[in-house]
């Protein structure tokens, strides 16, 4: 074979081998794109309320990341007030376009009905933007600079959510009688934008003292700090979105990234974080949505998370 004859050979080899790469992305693109719409729901249940109490229901939602049009999310979200919770818990990045609020309160309007509580995330404050997803594996993205911020929204879904009586939490806390209980909730605003500051936990009322208190911390991104934090005041659970779980996962391996400094393995589900020899439950969800310039999922399905309060048997 001469050198024109192996040239043509190498090219054709390349060919092939380029071509086989692209059907192999198209593929997992086409994948990624169905995957975002399996939508689960994760059951998780912690013994973390006082001996002899009733059992509460948390719905956690976080990372709808709502979009005009996406009829599936729309329905699936609907439909979830037939798991009948007690308490629905938003950790935010409700919003991924400027039109999405009436979408995201027809969604979630059966859920307005039910008691809950909130956080905003980025995403509920400015529009998402293109980029390189390959900068994730350098390192969280930053918080968008003061010129390319392209607010959201934000203060019509607040109001919309506050006037159906969901208490926002942003560097806020509150105490709800829950029966003989009180919940004694404590939220950050958005960690990812540096915007936090824990605000500690409710006095309660003067009569507080006679029923049994239980902390639930809120964050939209579980950063360290934010987590040390909690542990360190006393939380009894907390919850917190941002990750997508990894959103593009490898199987058996799990999460790539996680957007923030929690590590990959701790980017979905349920674990126990543990600083200055105590730990609390920590329950990260992957999310609902993605951000409308990457809408796949790969071995990384969209989630919500029923979590079971139940009593300590000790």
């Amino acid at each position: 074979m001469g050198v024109a004859g192996e040239l043509s050979r190498i090219a054709t080899k390349g060919a092939w081998a380029a071509g086989a790469a692209l059907a192999a992305g198209g593929l997992a693109f086409g994948y990624g794109l169905s995957e975002r719409n399996r939508f689960q729901v994760r059951h998780e249940s912690l013994a973390v309320l006082p001996r002899g109490a009733a059992p509460l229901r948390v719905l956690h939602l976080s990372d709808i990341h709502m979009v005009p049009g996406q009829e599936s999310k729309r329905q699936w979200l609907r439909s979830l007030a037939g798991l009948r919770p007690d308490l629905v818990v938003n950790t935010g990045d409700n919003l991924s376009h400027h039109d999405a609020v009436p979408a995201l309160l027809e969604a979630l309007e059966p859920l307005l009905e039910v008691p809950g509580v909130f956080v905003p995330g980025s995403n509920c404050y400015f529009a998402p933007r293109l980029k390189n997803p390959l900068r994730y594996l350098r390192g969280p993205s930053g918080p968008p600079r003061s010129a390319a911020r392209d607010e959201l929204p934000w203060r019509r879904m607040h109001e919309a959510f506050g006037s159906a009586g969901w208490i926002n939490l942003s560097n806020r806390h509150q105490s709800v009688p829950w029966g003989p209980l009180r919940l004694d909730f404590s939220g950050v605003d958005d960690p990812h934008l540096g915007r936090d500051a824990f605000a500690g936990w409710p006095r309660g009322s003067s009569t507080s003292g006679e029923a049994p208190h239980v902390r639930i911390a809120l964050a939209h991104a579980p950063y360290q700090r934010v987590l040390d934090t909690f542990v360190d005041a006393g939380a009894d659970v907390v919850f917190a979105g941002h990750t997508h779980g990894g959103q593009v996962c490898l199987p058996g391996y799990g999460a790539l990234v996680s957007n923030c400094d929690l590590p990959t393995w701790r980017a979905r589900g349920l674990s126990w974080w543990e600083h200055s020899g105590r730990e609390v439950p920590l329950n990260v969800s992957a999310g609902i949505g993605t951000s409308r310039f990457a809408p796949i999922r790969i071995a990384c399905p969209p989630e919500a998370v029923v979590v079971t309060l139940t009593a300590r048997t000790a």
